[in-house]
């Protein structure tokens, strides 16, 4: 490979990265410092739990919107749109004088996250479709790093300054990733093929290889004949894929039961006799699960043609998990909460699937923004019903019942994505001319 497609790699690769930092800073930077904003901007319970829910709600409807204007500009472009976007809704929240215009401009702040979120998967297969596993092990683990950090460092910021500078500085990584992004747009030719990469595939002319040189029966169902490259890709109505229906239940589910347990697991540790801070070291340990399964994830599963096993593990980490939590919450702890953040290993994964269940930019495009978009929706139930269930029963069983309802779901999404089907085998392909 030439210094310069190396170069163009190496950009690429940092604009993926510093992007991936910022989509969570916004939202858990907001959480420590809720008593803290709410001498100066009143927050009740409801509007509490209002903003708890904004997060889920504008990932999912931004995704959803996103690739309907994938086709109209580029992947680059549009990165950049997002980040700008999501800079003035944390800019301009910390600014206003008013409770309702804070929730408008978090609004603004998460839509521009949920677009990234979206847009990341297709930038992954345009510039790096012989290294999906690698890069997507790296930009889910700095997902991971990005949501930890803004928490951790919240109230110390705030102590030194105030809640406004503590929320909106998370604005300078932001602007630090647009840099690469910026010098890709003044570039061209850079956007255009970085990597000797079809732009219309999305892939090598000639096939894929794996991440080790060889071609594997991974790599094998994103190999295609030079006629389908070169055909338009066909017209795709995802509300009647089984493919985009799988991965939305297998992602949404995920991110269900991540958010029910982020929100709920202090609460259901603490009646069980644990103190705050012993409690509030298990939700730490259930978070930082998430860093070792965001790096080794992807990179086990690119090497498999059908990773389900891999999510039949992981469901047996979760079950035996809110077992454990359901029936002897306060005995072995730290087990449980183990075994119930290993569960989540299958967010990464269904981020992978993104680009394997695909063959083109357009068609990695347009399943990241059905499936985020419809999951990150069903996802705002999850913290949602689980209260109202504690509420109405007053007890955790019917709780972890609903969830346990929610990995059937999960696990039925998964076998059907996990297939080694495309998505545009679900559709009529286009004649080629």
């Amino acid at each position: 490979m030439s210094v310069k497609k190396q170069q163009k790699l190496w950009l690429f690769a940092a604009g993926i990265i510093l992007t991936a930092l910022t989509l969570r800073g916004a939202v858990t930077v907001v959480p420590p410092l809720i008593s803290t904003i709410n001498e100066d901007l009143p927050l009740s319970a409801a509007t509490i739990g209002i903003l708890g829910m904004l997060p889920t709600a504008a990932f999912g409807l931004f995704g959803f919107l996103t690739p309907y204007v994938i086709r109209l500009a580029s992947l680059e472009k549009l990165i950049v749109a997002a980040i700008l976007l999501g800079i003035i809704g944390q800019l301009v929240r910390v600014m206003v004088p008013t409770t309702p215009l804070f929730l408008v401009f978090s609004v603004v702040a998460f839509g521009g996250l949920g677009a990234g979120n979206v847009l990341l998967p297709p930038l992954v297969k345009k510039h790096f479709p012989t290294k999906i596993g690698l890069m997507t092990a790296v930009y889910v683990t700095a997902i991971s790093i990005g949501t930890a950090l803004p928490a951790q460092l919240a109230v110390p910021v705030a102590d030194a300054t105030n809640w406004q500078f503590s929320l909106s500085s998370w604005v300078a990584l932001s602007t630090v990733a647009l840099i690469p992004w910026f010098v890709a747009l003044f570039s061209p030719k850079t956007v255009a093929g970085s990597a000797g990469v079809d732009t219309v595939a999305g892939e090598p002319a000639g096939g894929v290889r794996g991440e080790t040189g060889a071609t594997t029966s991974a790599d094998a169902l994103i190999i295609h004949s030079s006629a389908v490259a070169t055909a338009p890709p066909p017209k795709m109505n995802l509300w009647r894929s089984p493919t985009a229906w799988g991965l939305t239940f297998m992602f949404g589910c995920t991110s269900l039961n991540t958010y029910a347990l982020f929100a709920w697991l202090p609460e259901i540790l603490t009646e069980a006799g644990l103190d705050q801070a012993h409690a509030g070291s298990m939700l730490a340990l259930f978070g930082a699960l998430g860093l070792p399964l965001s790096l080794g994830i992807p990179l086990i599963a690119v090497k498999l043609r059908n990773p389900f096993p891999a999510v039949v593990v992981m469901l047996g980490c979760f079950v035996a998990g809110y077992l454990g939590l359901l029936l002897s919450p306060a005995d072995g702890t730290w087990l449980w909460v183990s075994l119930t953040g290993l569960g989540p290993g299958t967010f990464p994964l269904a981020l992978l699937l993104i680009n394997h269940r695909t063959r083109t930019q357009v068609g990695a495009g347009a399943l990241s923004g059905f499936g985020q978009g419809m999951g990150y929706t069903l996802a705002c139930t999850g913290p949602l019903f689980f209260g109202l269930l504690r509420q109405w029963t007053g007890s955790w069983t019917a709780p972890f019942m609903f969830l346990f309802a929610t990995l059937l779901l999960l696990g039925a999404g998964a076998w059907v994505i996990c297939r080694p089907r495309m998505l545009e085998d679900d559709f009529e392909p286009a004649p080629v001319v």
